[in-house]
């Protein structure tokens, strides 16, 4: 009787074929990368130019907000063209200057007068203290300019005034009227500065500068990561109004985007 012998193969893998396994999932990981890293890294590139469009133009609309309540003819940008100052104006009106049928308070542009009757109603009570300007014509020079150390066409907001009556405190003597028979209140002036890499808001700096400098006080932040800004302002004429253009950049991680926004003002006092 024989004896019979079983042989049983042993079940593995060669080096060989572990090598060719490894560099095709290497090729294939490659490959996949590829595919994977591109999408996302303009995802994330997306997102940061997106990013800084919003942020800048967050930034110029709120200037766009305050630049459009600015008294007519007070915008004032310095010769670096990084800071922008104007003075902000919370109402206005038309001013009586003739008599009804020998009733109403006038404005006297003859002497000091201690106040007028407002032509329609005012939309809020001015405070005292605050300005009330009437023809406005100059950033510079002596008349018809609120800038300057003794303004001629700005008085102080007195108690007891009205929406249908303005009190002035003291008398003044306004040196123009306005042909339309305008007047604005003026609350602050605001600047606007591009200063350290930020551009800042600073509020209430105060009358009687001789141009826009870097306000004394703590500013509202308004952008942070600002690489260049530009203001201009070309005044217009009485055909057309004024033009005040904002160039924005900012950057982040070596990419930079830049805005140009424009704002028409009004420049007829």
């Amino acid at each position: 009787m024989g004896v019979q012998r079983l042989t049983t193969a042993e079940a593995g893998f060669t080096l060989i074929e572990m090598v060719v396994v490894i560099v095709i999932v290497g090729i294939l990981s490659a490959l996949g990368g590829q595919f994977i890293v591109a999408p996302i890294t303009g995802y994330i590139d997306l997102s940061r130019r997106t990013r800084l469009v919003d942020q800048a133009e967050i930034s110029l609309r709120r200037m766009q907000r305050d630049i459009r309540h600015a008294l007519p003819n007070s915008i004032r940008i310095d010769s670096t063209g990084h800071y922008l100052e104007i003075l902000n104006t919370v109402g206005g009106g038309r001013y009586r200057l003739y008599p009804d049928g020998g009733s109403g308070d006038s404005l006297d542009f003859s002497g000091n007068d201690n106040g007028f009757d407002v032509l329609g109603d005012l939309h809020t009570i001015p405070v005292t203290g605050q300005h009330l300007v009437v023809y406005n014509i100059s950033t510079s020079g002596a008349s018809g300019n609120a800038y300057a150390s003794s303004p001629d066409n700005m008085a102080v907001v007195g108690a007891g005034s009205s929406v249908a009556h303005v009190n002035l405190n003291p008398g003044f003597n306004f040196a123009n009227g306005s042909p339309y028979q305008r007047f604005f209140i003026v609350d602050q002036p605001i600047t606007y500065a591009c200063e350290g890499g930020s551009l800042n808001r600073y509020a209430g700096y105060g009358f009687n500068v001789a141009q826009p400098a870097p306000p004394a006080g703590t500013p509202d932040l308004v952008s942070q990561g600002i690489s260049g800004c530009q203001f201009n302002y070309d005044p217009g004429a009485s055909q057309r109004a004024g033009l005040v253009t904002l160039e924005l950049s900012l950057t982040e991680a070596g990419e930079t985007i830049t805005l140009l926004h424009q704002v028409h003002v009004v420049n007829t006092p």
